[in-house]
């Protein structure tokens, strides 16, 4: 495909999968963008900043979605086709400007009209504030699903809430991690529109009165929802979904009480309390901390989404206000309600409140409508992960919800018990209700009793939480227990960061592999067509010297291009194992001590990710890493062979510089416990070789790609689970290799950390003592693997054939097919292929064509 527009000024993208930029494009991009200057930013081209310069870009862009996004919103009105409404508690979405531009296909317009005007779109994107609230995987999932809703023309909306602060800054200092508030919405988000007028009414506290067989929730306090949408693109088809985010407002009348004692002051002060609710992200993942705030969240965000969804369900016209529908017989028909995870459980309970409270409707009725429109997702088989509130906290917080989960555990319990009669031990690991010192509600137990669909996140963690976590619902339901491995967004994750592999791809296969991902496998035919692969690792090279100059220009830090970037990045967690990393680095820089002139292929590791700012075990490693880099890396001996580098606040858009640029992925968490993991997927379509144990997707992956094409060391989940049954003992394989004696004897010893040499006892003796992800037991087969790393390096050509099947394999793993899965086989929805005509073309059309 011809490159149009070059120039030869340096950083301008090449443009081809993008879009050819027509003249008259250009014209009418350049007026709206000095239109928004002058009038939006009220600013001259004298006195505006680059700020200025993007939030101009950004609201030009803004308008080529706005005419799709309410046509888009007209059609699904007029067609009335059953709405898919995704609650996650987390959307980690990171910058919107080019993701934008890519899915309308005005990239090349806008890079254009920006050179035209003297203005480096590169530099603008730079300035857009990552929007980062969520963790990690479970919120980034979350977005790409979005994406592809969008693209296959579902009806979908995704809920959750608008955090004033997101997932904090990281910043090291002194090798340690620190956090800083992530004021994301400080010069504002150009992006979403505010709807005070669509502002909910959410109850707290209070207490429950009866009436008859009827049950009010009354004296409550109120603090009230007020959303704020943000059109989500689908690529190529004019569809525009909408993400509505909740952010909480404190009721208008003041305690009147205040007044009379002259404390207005106190009044106005005391409105921040409600608002409170959607000030901060919870920074935990796989870690669950059981805070009211975090409860007060969950119930907020599920309490006005499902107001929002019974009042579109019932005012079904476009435009209308009155209901439509009274009827809920038609409900799970028209309405999808997917929780992602146990955070928006509260679903369940609040809505069987609205049915049997606010509807009058028959309690079995209500069960069967509520089991009928919700699915719940799986993302974790770690046992500290999952959601167990205490009942204490639901008795004083919401009254009425523990009322119902009590009668939804009664009726579930008397069926149990039908089933197994006198099996009194099986009841109490069903029970919804755990009894103990603490009495608690298990949230899982509540989804899955809630939902007519349970999901797991990739076969082998689908598998083990049939014959593990929840064996008895399994035997109990078996049909509810589906598997849906996770996938990612091939427009952010190749289109937008890697443009020139994306080209090259182009070339080959044409453009439509953008939505069909499958048809990468006809890369498999050039896997040995040297030109091609010349041009691949050409490709690979381009971003490794732009990452390079990335690093240079944020840290100072210099590192070889022509070494093998070898990349661990992901939160920091011990089940992640990133110890095992740090150990193959003390190993290798222990090998070249011994011998400077050995044949060694030179490295530059780089680990990156945030820690819980609780955890602190993940604090220890981040400091360990970052000393063991202080003395490898000021090591003359060792000089360019091997480099350490910490990525500093691992986010999205760093995410976007990486992994393009990586030449080894690390995937090295124990088997059986991470769930899927999506970052390996990425770097896999991106064209870096795995080095992985068999957990979570990376089993998939290897099938795709076929295990010659994938480093794969460790035990397997059986052998791990048969190692701990026989008695794991850390020390003996300590004892038994020097390598792994000597590495933590240093670290143990203070070598690393000369000014307090017992500063990593903990580490070392937590690994000793109880190594509860079995690292040590892995650590030769990963040492061996990562030789057979370094010796394929050597040979680019193979390495690079390599890298071509892990592309051309990775089809599976578009969130597109992940998301026609869910469509399908849970909300029994089909997807659409249809363009929706856009803001400038008669509406009719679309029907003609349709038609045709």
């Amino acid at each position: 495909m011809a490159s149009v527009l070059q120039s030869d000024h340096e950083k301008r993208k090449q443009i081809s999968v993008r879009g050819i930029a027509q003249v008259e494009n250009v014209t009418n991009f350049k007026k709206s963008f000095n239109r928004h200057l002058h009038f939006t930013l009220v600013k001259d081209r004298n006195v505006a900043t680059p700020r200025d310069y993007f939030f101009a870009l950004a609201h030009t862009v803004r308008d080529n979605l706005v005419g799709r996004w309410i046509r888009t919103q007209q059609y699904y009105y007029e067609k009335d086709p059953k709405r898919i409404y995704y609650l996650s508690l987390e959307y980690y979405m990171g910058r919107a400007l080019c993701n934008t531009m890519i899915n309308l296909g005005i990239q090349g317009a806008c890079d254009e009209a920006m050179y035209q005007v003297g203005l480096d779109i590169e530099e603008l994107q730079e300035i857009e504030e990552d929007a980062g609230l969520g963790n990690g995987g479970l919120g980034r999932l979350a977005a790409c699903f979005l994406d592809s809703m969008a693209t296959l023309g579902l009806a979908a909306y995704g809920y959750g809430i608008r955090y004033d602060y997101g997932i904090f800054t990281q910043k090291i200092q002194e090798g340690w991690q620190t956090e800083e508030p992530d004021d994301w919405l400080q010069y504002g988000n150009p992006w979403e529109k505010s709807r005070p007028e669509f502002t909910i009414p959410i109850k707290f506290y209070g207490r429950i009165e009866k009436h008859g067989d009827k049950y009010k929730w009354v004296d409550c306090q109120m603090v009230y929802a007020m959303p704020y949408d943000s059109p989500i693109p689908g690529y190529g088809n004019n569809t525009v979904n909408t993400m509505r985010l909740w952010s909480a407002k404190a009721p208008k009348n003041f305690d009147l009480k205040f007044f009379n004692d002259g404390e207005y002051i106190q009044a106005v002060c005391d409105r921040n309390l409600a608002e409170n609710i959607s000030r901060v992200l919870y920074p935990n993942d796989n870690m669950f901390e059981g805070k009211e705030l975090r409860l007060k969240q969950e119930y907020f965000m599920v309490a006005a989404t499902l107001q929002d969804i019974i009042r579109r369900y019932k005012s079904s016209k476009f435009g209308c206000r009155d209901p439509v529908r009274t009827n809920f017989e038609a409900f799970p028909e028209k309405v999808a309600i997917q929780l992602n995870d146990t955070h928006p459980a509260l679903a369940i309970p609040e809505l069987m409140r609205i049915l049997v409270d606010i509807e009058e409707m028959p309690w079995d009725k209500a069960l069967e409508i509520t089991q009928r429109a919700c699915a719940y997702t799986n993302h974790t088989l770690l046992p500290e992960a999952l959601e167990r509130w205490p009942i204490h906290m639901f008795e004083y917080l919401l009254p009425r919800h523990l009322q119902i989960i009590y009668d939804i555990n009664a009726g579930h319990m008397e069926r149990v018990a039908k089933m197994w009669p006198g099996d009194f031990d099986r009841m109490r690991r069903m029970s919804i209700i755990e009894e103990g010192s603490v009495k608690n509600i298990n949230m899982a137990h509540l989804c899955i009793v809630g939902s007519h669909a349970v999901n797991g996140v990739a076969a082998i963690h689908s598998d083990l939480l049939q014959k593990g976590l929840f064996k008895d619902f399994f035997e109990m339901d078996p049909h509810k227990f589906q598997n849906k491995t996770n996938g990612i967004t091939p427009r952010r994750w190749l289109l937008l960061c890697n443009p020139n592999l994306a080209d090259l791809i182009a070339e080959k296969l044409g453009e439509t592999w953008v939505t069909k991902l499958d048809e990468l496998r006809g890369l498999e035919k050039f896997a040995n067509d040297q030109k091609f692969l010349l041009s691949v690792a050409k490709v690979k090279q381009e971003n490794k010297m732009k990452f390079v100059q990335y690093l240079e220009s944020t840290t100072g830090m210099r590192i070889d291009p022509s070494a093998m970037f070898d990349v661990q990045v992901k939160r920091i967690h011990e089940y992640k194992r990133q110890l095992l990393n740090i150990l193959h680095i003390v190993t290798i820089y222990n090998r070249l001590k011994k011998k400077p002139d050995m044949d060694f292929t030179p490295r530059v590791v780089m680990i990156g990710g945030k820690a819980a700012p609780g955890y602190h075990m993940a604090k220890q490693l981040i400091k360990l890493y970052n000393n063991v880099g202080r003395v490898v890396n000021n090591d003359r001996i060792v000089g360019d062979k091997l480099k350490v580098v910490f990525l500093e606040n691992y986010r999205v858009s760093l995410a976007e510089k990486v992994i393009p640029a990586a030449d080894l992925s690390e995937q090295i968490s124990t088997a059986g416990t991470e769930a899927s993991g999506t970052g390996n997927m990425k770097f896999m379509l991106n064209g870096a070789l795995t080095i992985g144990t068999l957990d979570g997707a990376n089993v998939e992956m290897a099938e795709e790609m076929g295990r010659d094409n994938i480093f794969i060391f460790g035990m397997t989940v059986d052998e791990v689970d048969e190692l701990v049954k026989k008695g794991y003992k850390p020390r003996e394989y300590y004892e038994k290799n020097e390598e792994l004696r000597q590495a933590l004897d240093m670290i143990r010893g203070g070598f690393f950390s000369p000014e307090k040499p017992d500063l990593f006892h903990d580490v070392v003796d937590a690994l000793l003592n109880h190594d509860r992800f079995c690292l040590l037991a892995d650590y030769e087969a990963y040492i061996k693997c990562q030789d057979e790393v370094s010796a394929l390096y050597k040979d680019p050509m193979a390495w690079t054939k390599k890298c071509v099947m892990n592309i051309a394999a990775s089809g599976k793993f578009s969130s597109d097919r992940t998301i026609e899965q869910y469509a399908r086989e849970i909300w029994g929805v089909e997807p659409s292929d249809f363009v929706i005509p856009p803001p400038y073309e008669d509406p009719s059309r679309g029907k003609e064509d349709a038609a045709k």
